[in-house]
């Protein structure tokens, strides 16, 4: 009879890692407080992109693993996974263009103080020539959160597994004694729920607005102030933030600054926000978490947390790892 295995956290990292293992028969069920769109994952842009994630060469083999698992869900229309080409620019100096971007067809953007055609998104939209000095182009995969955790989710319960939310342990050990196995996705939770020092949460706060007429691409400027403006389905999020703190609450102030630059960036006048939201990213300065333990009752336990900023950019590869992890376990 398969193990049964419990996970822990319903964002993108524990929905992704209950689909590895309910589609290949394992008795899954996942637990979490929060699920769907109340997880930090819904607060996400999701934009596949490796962002504040450590260790660097571990963090890249897991992002263009989980490039062609989405690559491949972008030609299902329900998994809210699309192609989008992304414009990362610089307001500072010349921008350095990835090595590992190179392959998957990154170059450089040609700009002018003027007006530059690679700037230029559609026939009646374009960035303000002043704001960036340099830019690279790549298409990457985009999860529409308001669709991808559905998916992702819907996916999961079709093989077989479970979901219950409403759940807060205090401790792995307080998952039931039924299952074998216990997959630690809490997120930013595990810093009490494991009392990991490491973990910080980076705040991000974001502004969703109405869709930006002719903005087809994403526009990304890591420099302070960080921006984004990241088209959806429909809607567009606007950032954003990335501050050391634990604060869940909507800053006013943040929205305004947000959609303030935003606006200036794309040379458009400030549009109406529909929602805004916050989550926090967890970030591990030891890097992000991926090892086997044991709990004090003796079953095994396989941590998946830390990653930051990028957790859908590593969800795949991340979930395969574990899987790999799991299946030396004896």
């Amino acid at each position: 009879m398969k193990q049964r295995v419990a996970i822990v956290g319903a964002g993108v990292s524990g929905l992704t890692c209950g689909i590895v293992f309910a589609e290949c028969d394992f008795r899954s069920a996942i637990f979490a407080q929060d699920i769907g769109q109340r997880t930090t994952s819904g607060a996400a842009a999701a934009l596949w992109f490796p962002y504040d994630a450590e260790p660097v060469d571990k963090v890249i083999a897991w992002a263009l693993q989980t490039y062609q698992v989405l690559l491949d869900l972008s030609h299902d229309p329900n998994s809210g996974v699309s192609m989008i080409e992304l414009r990362q620019f610089s307001r500072t100096g010349k921008i350095q263009i990835p090595d590992w971007a190179i392959p998957l067809g990154a170059h450089a953007l040609v700009l002018s103080s003027e007006y530059a055609s690679p700037a230029r998104t559609e026939a009646s939209l374009t960035i303000c020539p002043s704001v960036f000095k340099s830019g690279f182009t790549l298409n990457v995969p985009l999860m529409d959160t308001t669709i991808y955790l559905d998916y992702l989710a819907k996916r999961f319960v079709a093989a077989g597994g479970s979901i219950h939310g409403n759940m807060r342990f205090e401790r792995l050990e307080d998952v039931g004694r039924e299952f074998d196995l216990v997959f630690d996705c809490s997120g930013i939770g595990a810093k009490t729920l494991v009392a990991d020092v490491d973990l910080e949460p980076h705040r991000g706060q974001v502004a969703i607005v109405p869709k930006i007429d002719n903005l087809s691409c994403a526009i990304v400027c890591d420099d302070a102030p960080l921006m984004y403006a990241i088209p959806r389905t429909n809607d567009c999020v606007f950032g954003g933030t990335n501050e050391v703190s634990g604060n869940c609450a909507v800053d006013p102030t943040s929205t305004s600054r947000i959609v303030a630059e935003c606006s200036r960036v794309l040379n458009i006048d400030k549009p109406r926000v529909l929602d805004e939201r916050v989550g926090l990213r967890p970030f591990r300065k030891s890097g992000v978490r991926l090892d086997r333990g044991r709990l004090r009752d003796g079953r095994t336990v396989l941590h998946n947390y830390g990653h930051g900023g990028s957790g859908f950019t590593l969800s795949w590869g991340c979930a395969n790892e574990v899987f790999q992890l799991a299946q030396n376990v004896r």
